[in-house]
């Protein structure tokens, strides 16, 4: 008896037990070479021509010269276009919508979680499906976002980053930066093992009542 509620309670346990990191959350750059297209970030604006996906910038060339934060290996800014010097947006705000996106089809969206950091030239507002979890107003530091359960949802989930860039004559280059520094999620339990569990609690309560009518 003992040995079999050791069993089921392990079980139990591991119901709960099997998380993991969410798998599609990219650092902005991660994996990319500079002056490639980062894939995982697929680029929109309402106000600007801009390629579909954003570019890796490089270190010593403006604005990276002493002005955005410096690039290193574990992310990098990305700008609208190839040329990450190029001045956008002279007379009006101009709006750019970074979106990335991870399934978590097999998992538990219930128990998922993330935290990251970004920066933004000049402002920008962190989104995921739509719920709005973080802002950012420099290019000099860093700002936080997050998310709990309540923000994820089954499947397909996209997180956006609607960038704001204000307008100047000249000098005006525009870009975002991402990194990821924890994230969560519990596995959906097979069938099987829920079945398992189902019987050992019912054998013991089998045993129990023999024993009480004993």
């Amino acid at each position: 008896m003992k040995k079999l509620a050791l069993v089921i309670a392990l079980g139990l346990a591991s119901l709960n037990a099997y998380s993991a990191t969410i798998v599609g959350l990219n650092n902005t750059g991660a994996g990319f070479a500079a002056g490639s297209q980062d894939t995982n970030y697929a680029l929109s604006s309402s106000t600007s021509t801009v390629s579909s996906f954003g570019y890796v910038t490089a270190n010593g060339t403006f604005p990276l010269a002493g002005n955005w934060l410096a690039n290193d290996t574990t992310s990098s800014w990305l700008t609208p276009t190839a040329n990450q010097s190029e001045s956008f947006d002279t007379t009006t705000n101009g709006v750019y919508t970074w979106t990335t996106s991870f399934d978590l089809t097999g998992f538990d969206a219930n128990t998922a979680s993330l935290n990251g950091r970004f920066a933004s030239d000049n402002s920008a507002i962190a989104y995921l499906n739509g719920m709005q979890i973080g802002t950012a107003n420099s290019f000099t530091s860093w700002s936080s976002f997050s998310a709990t359960s309540d923000d994820f949802v089954a499947g397909l989930n996209t997180l956006s980053f609607v960038l704001t860039n204000a307008p100047q004559l000249t000098g005006n280059p525009t870009g975002l930066r991402v990194e990821f520094l924890s994230s969560n999620v519990a596995a959906v339990p097979e069938a099987e093992t829920y079945a398992m569990m189902l019987a050992g609690l019912g054998l013991m309560g089998f045993v129990a009542r023999r024993k009480n009518v004993a």
